[in-house]
């Protein structure tokens, strides 16, 4: 039976959330600081639940990046993951190495970005928030859902709709995976703390 290890990115293999790192990293800490404060409001409601995660996120996003050329972003989501390999937990790294060399396919789903998630594994699929670009800039919009709870579920379902197939394990960290782990056949949360 197929083996498939999906893998949550923030928080799960790396040690902070790679969106805020980003941002601090593409626009410097002042941006950053004055970018957050305009947005405390929604950022607040997003955690009382009152407003959509997706929607917060995507009004930050477009904030710091609508209109920059898809170049320059993907230049610098090279960039950051070639300087910001510190993030990464080294215990998640082996799983990943190890399950590959099981000959077992590894994903990585995330709610971020995958321009800046892919850079970090060369031979990993990334099923991240997919961004919109129009005439070669970006929108500020997402072009999928954002991959978090049980979007993580269906990104997996597109690539391998027959369940009983294949054998998932899947690792995580926050509420944003709780659909992901629960489907899983094997699932850890938080497991490459040390």
């Amino acid at each position: 039976m197929k083996k498939i290890y999906a893998f949550d990115f923030d928080g799960t293999l790396t040690t902070k959330d790679t969106l805020l790192e980003f941002i601090r990293f593409a626009k410097g800490t002042l941006a950053f600081g004055l970018g957050f404060l305009r947005y405390t409001h929604l950022l607040v409601l997003m955690k009382l639940g009152v407003y959509p995660n997706w929607k917060a996120k995507q009004k930050v996003f477009a904030h710091f990046f609508k209109g920059m050329s898809i170049d320059d972003f993907d230049a610098l989501c090279q960039e950051f993951a070639a300087s910001s390999k510190h993030l990464l937990r080294p215990k998640g790294i082996e799983a990943i190495n190890k399950a590959q060399s099981e000959g077992s396919e590894v994903l990585i789903v995330s709610a971020s970005i995958d321009n800046w998630v892919q850079p970090f594994f060369a031979n990993v699929k990334v099923l991240g928030t997919q961004i919109e670009v129009v005439d070669g800039k970006l929108t500020g919009r997402f072009l999928t859902k954002n991959c978090y709870g049980q979007e993580k579920v269906n990104r997996i379902l597109a690539l391998y709709p027959n369940r009983q197939d294949y054998h998932l394990t899947a690792f995580g960290d926050s509420k944003g995976d709780k659909e992901l782990l629960a489907w899983a056949d094997e699932s850890y949360f938080k497991p490459f703390r040390k």
